[in-house]
């Protein structure tokens, strides 16, 4: 058998992404392998740039996107569904300092691509496989395009060309086409190429309108994070449009009908917008507003929790070329053509960093330098997902990890499945709205027991509707309970409302939706894998089985009581412990997400700092207060000094050891200035020079302050001798002369 399987780069690169000079909103997308082909967009109008069919001399035709030929096509979804925001999610440690929502739309997602061909379309490219390579990677090219204005990249990873046999049955059927290749790709390709999405390009004409087919929000999951494209144009532009569209599905974006409101910035006569339901000419190339919408709340969710890592570069298709916004072997960054290039870091011309820089890229790069070890670079978005911290040595943050299979999701009864917290009230919120809730469990057991499209859990391999045993009824149909009159999931589905008698003569109402959609299609009505249906049970292939299946129990076990696991079955530790088994002090975090930040650590640092300088200062306080108390308690001893401090207000008597006269309240005026230092003379009326004592000096004169000077300890003093009255007090101290101003008595 031959087979076609290209993962390497064997092709120059020779696609570009540009704008029209001087055109606002304008978009072009070109290559050059064999010719110039391409779309220009601007104005509202778009035009296709391609060779002449008959190119012998180089001519080459442009001409306008509405005068491309094909039939007319849909999506195989005809149901719109908005997913609700997940409500107060925590993280899952409370020991981590992270935000509940990640900024998803400032941080670059990439999807790693693989594209399938099928066997028809190797034929209907003329069984040239150089030819069907360039037209699989032009298609692609289109498609990173698109997304470029959502801040997604996609990268293709990997070309895989069925030349000789289909290795799945493709048929006109493309609910099972899509089944069939999605179940391929999960047994086969998945395990030999690691990506994160793929998709198949057929050469078959689908049944009926039917040009494309993906699960909805379905993006890195194992066993639906694909699609199926027909190749229904001769220029790939239009198989382009489609995989953007079936791309779209698997992010979670909604079709743009009519009730939603869209804004676009181009009008449906010109093409639109990509998630319209129906692909005409002009093939739409931009985004709606209710896609991106869509698409920051499925981020929030915790879908496509496998795209916040940049794809090894060695293994893209197509050849490095400097200037394509990944950084190749040979440079240190790439921030694009030069013209787009707004990076102050990086020199668009030679892929090289400028001056003093250290990085240009990346969550760990910020103003050209690497942040320190330990920094957050990406929170946790929901119940089930984990923080990443930087490295110190990267300028990009660590791959995203989450909770491991099965885990219990923090601060909500539900349980962990690809990073998301399923539950049946979440899923009744989001078909009846607000103030719905699921039904009680004999509404799940009756309805789900018969078997019909209304109540069923799955379709059996014969394709007809499968009963739900007892043990697994709420794995069947969802049943729920109040919220709005009918679903508001869209126009296409209907209310199913089923009366349960009770034996007391009661009568419950359980309420059920059924979507007219396809075999083996995710429909909205059915519970989702990964519900909590009891303790320690989920729903996985519509039976309830125990979350000991993916062996979280085991995984956490070794996590020494202070980690969980996450989905790459390593320990990631509460702060202050060490990965990889938590059984050691250190920093946290896990040998995938870094270390919890340092700046942890420093801030610890500075509140101990800051709490011993308070200590210190209070014990300061202590230290004076405690002295002044001392000095207080020692003054109490009767001394001169305290008889003469005896002359401040005060309306009870002094004493001494003499138990002097009792002493009326002193009122005191304002300072007398003095030429003379005087005393009161024991005369009433008469004032005499004080004498100061021998071999002192007098101290110089001071304008006297209406308050009383303290005294030296040791001082001795003397008083005017006068028994029936105060007198004025002239104290002496070793080296001070103290003088009391003149009272008035």
């Amino acid at each position: 058998m031959k087979l076609f399987t290209d993962f390497h780069n064997f092709t120059a690169n020779c696609y570009y992404h540009g704008e029209v000079e001087g055109r606002v909103n304008s978009d072009v997308s070109l290559s050059t392998c064999a010719g110039i082909r391409g779309f220009i967009s601007f104005d509202n109008k778009s035009y296709v740039l391609e060779p002449s069919p008959d190119d012998t001399d180089g001519t080459h035709w442009i001409y306008s996107a509405k005068h491309l030929s094909f039939p007319p096509g849909s999506c195989g979804h005809d149901f719109n569904i908005s997913y609700p925001r997940e409500q107060a999610d925590s993280s899952p440690f409370r020991t981590f300092s992270t935000r509940n929502k990640r900024h998803t739309q400032t941080t670059t997602k990439y999807v790693e691509l693989i594209v399938v061909a099928d066997n028809r379309e190797f034929q209907k490219q003329g069984k040239d496989m150089e030819r069907v390579k360039q037209r699989l990677a032009e298609i692609t090219n289109y498609v990173d395009k698109f997304y470029r204005a959502l801040n997604i990249r996609v990268a293709l990873v990997g070309l895989e060309v069925w030349s000789d046999v289909d290795k799945c049955p493709i048929t006109q059927d493309p609910f099972t086409t899509l089944h069939e290749f999605l179940d391929w790709r999960k047994v086969k390709l998945l395990p030999q190429k690691p990506h994160d999405n793929a998709q198949l390009i057929s050469g078959v004409y689908f049944q009926g309108t039917t040009i494309g087919m993906a699960p909805i929000m379905s993006m890195c999951t194992a066993d639906q994070s694909g699609g199926i494209v027909m190749d229904h144009s001769d220029n790939p532009l239009g198989a382009a449009v489609t995989l953007a569209h079936e791309l779209g599905h698997n992010f979670g974006m909604n079709h743009d009908t009519p009730e939603r409101g869209c804004g676009c910035r181009v009008t449906v006569d010109r093409g639109g917008c990509i998630m319209t339901p129906s692909t005409g000419y002009p093939f739409p190339t931009v985004f709606s507003s209710c896609s991106k919408k869509d698409l920051t709340a499925s981020f929030e969710k915790g879908v496509g929790m496998c795209l916040f890592n940049m794809p090894e570069v060695k293994v893209l298709y197509g050849g490095q070329k400097c200037g394509n916004g990944y950084v190749e072997e040979g440079e240190e960054c790439d921030c694009g053509e030069l013209e787009e290039c707004m990076n102050p870091c990086c020199n668009a011309t030679t892929c090289t960093l400028k001056g003093d820089a250290v990085c240009a890229h990346g969550q760990c790069c910020q103003d050209c330098q690497l942040k320190p070890a330990g920094t957050p670079c990406r929170d946790a978005s929901n119940s089930c997902d984990l923080p990443e911290f930087c490295n110190g040595t990267s300028p990009h943050c660590p791959a995203n990890v989450y909770l491991h299979d099965g885990h219990a999701c923090h601060s909500v009864d539900g349980y962990c499945y690809n990073g998301i917290c399923q539950t049946h009230e979440q899923q009744c919120i989001t078909l009846w709205g607000q103030g719905a809730k699921p039904a009680p469990g004999i509404c799940f057991e009756k309805v789900n027991s018969a078997g019909d499209p209304y109540g069923n859990c799955g379709k059996d391999a014969k394709g007809s509707f499968a009963k739900c045993e007892a043990r697994d009824a709420k794995c069947g149909k969802i049943q729920c309970q109040g919220g709005a009159n009918r679903p508001v999931i869209g126009t296409n589905a209907v209310s199913i409302e089923t009366n349960i008698p009770l034996r007391d003569g009661g009568r419950i109402l359980c309420r059920g939706t059924h979507v007219y959609l396809g075999d083996d299609m995710p429909d909205p009505g059915l519970v989702l894998t990964g519900t909590k249906c009891g303790d320690g049970m989920m729903c996985l292939n519509r039976q309830c089985q125990n979350v000991s299946v993916f062996g979280v129990h085991d995984c956490s076990a070794k996590c020494s009581g202070r980690g969980i696991c996450n989905n790459k079955k390593n320990c990631h530790c509460e702060a202050h412990w060490a990965p990889p088994f938590c059984d050691r002090t250190g920093l946290g975090g896990s040998v995938d997400s870094g270390p919890i930040r340092f700046a942890d650590t420093t801030n610890l640092t500075v509140g101990i700092l800051v709490v011993l300088l308070t200590i210190l200062a209070a014990a300061l306080i202590v230290y004076i207060k405690r002295k002044t108390l001392l000095s207080l308690l020692h003054n109490t001893k009767k001394n001169p000094i305290e008889k003469l401090r005896c002359l401040t207000l005060s309306p009870y008597p002094c004493h001494s050891l003499r138990r002097l006269p009792q002493c009326p309240p002193v009122h005191l005026s304002h300072p007398v200035l003095l030429s003379l230092p005087m005393s009161l003379s024991p005369n009433p009326g008469q004032l005499r020079p004080l004498v100061p004592p021998p071999h002192r000096a007098a101290a110089p004169h001071r304008a006297a302050a209406p308050h009383i000077h303290a005294v030296p300890r040791g001082a001795s003093f003397r008083a005017t001798p006068n028994h029936n009255s105060c007198r004025t007090v002239t104290v002496s101290a070793p080296s001070v002369f103290f003088t009391w101003k003149h009272f008035i008595l």
